[in-house]
């Protein structure tokens, strides 16, 4: 597919990034998360020094990651899970219709809109009315949200959280989640995002604290800005070398072609809850 641009095409996108970047760093701070979503790459930004880079899984071309300016106000341990609306309607209620048995699998609690919780087992997964149900997944290994999730309020309602398909990594293309960011060694860059906290200063804290079991929130005295951008296109710092990315949701516009093919490869496992993460 590379060979499918000319050399006009090329310049064409590297001034739209370029254009998109310079909107970006007027109102970056000195300290912030970055997420490229085309890149699959999230970025530890201190004193405009990248101090860490992590791989990460963004949303699928039908769900795909929005670009958000927010902000990480707090690190959730243990989280639950509240599936959002849209997951539930298009992919786990249908998914019950054929499992009725995968929310006792997945630990997965089923709740009426006034927060009554029901047996799975007696709900007719077919009625309209199931569609009216809210799901919450309990914390623990099987939980999406992975371990820890990092809280930033925002319109979209994404996050960036852990996850148990940890295999999905190792995908080079790895568009698979429901809208919201999944974080490769997120216990390091929740360290780092906690580094300022009183009693949090050491690498590590992070994992003393899953070490205890218990669900916990820690509320940063000093929030950390976060960018979800879409750059397909860069040069390198240090060295010059230009980069490019492909346009896995098409916002390059007409003037670039040889959109985004994902192979049989890429695609992702459906065993467990974490398939139908955010």
């Amino acid at each position: 597919p590379v060979l499918n641009f000319t050399a006009a095409q090329r310049l064409a996108q590297l001034k739209l990034n370029y254009d998109r970047l310079k909107g970006m760093m007027q109102n970056v701070e000195e300290r912030y998360v970055l997420v490229n979503v085309p890149a699959f790459q999230v970025e530890a930004v201190d004193k405009f020094e990248v101090q860490l880079r992590f791989r990460v899984i963004v949303g699928r071309p039908e769900r795909q990651t929005p670009e958000v300016v927010a902000t990480i106000r707090n690190i959730n341990f243990y989280p639950y899970w509240r599936v959002p609306e849209s997951v539930a309607t298009l992919d786990l209620i249908p998914r019950l219709r054929k499992e009725p048995g995968y929310l006792a699998d997945e630990g997965i609690r089923v709740y009426t809109a006034s927060g009554q919780e029901l047996d799975p087992k007696v709900v007719d997964w077919s009625s309209p009315q199931a569609t009216t149900y809210r799901f919450k997944q309990d914390p623990g290994g099987k939980n999406a949200l992975g371990l820890v999730r990092l809280d930033m309020s925002n319109q979209y309602g994404v996050y960036m959280h852990d996850t148990p398909m940890k295999n999905l990594f190792d995908q080079r293309s790895r568009p698979f989640s429901a809208g919201c960011v999944r974080v490769q060694n997120v216990f390091d860059l929740a360290d780092w995002i906690a580094h300022y906290e009183p009693g949090w200063e050491q690498p590590g804290r992070v994992r003393q604290q899953l070490a205890t079991g218990q669900p916990m929130e820690l509320k940063l005295t000093r929030p950390v800005p976060v960018h979800f951008v879409y750059i397909t296109a860069w040069a390198e710092p240090s060295t010059g070398e230009v980069q490019f990315r492909q346009d896995i949701y098409g916002r390059d516009g007409s003037a670039l072609q040889g959109g985004y093919e994902r192979d049989q490869d890429d695609a992702p496992p459906a065993a467990s809850a974490a398939a139908l993460a955010p």
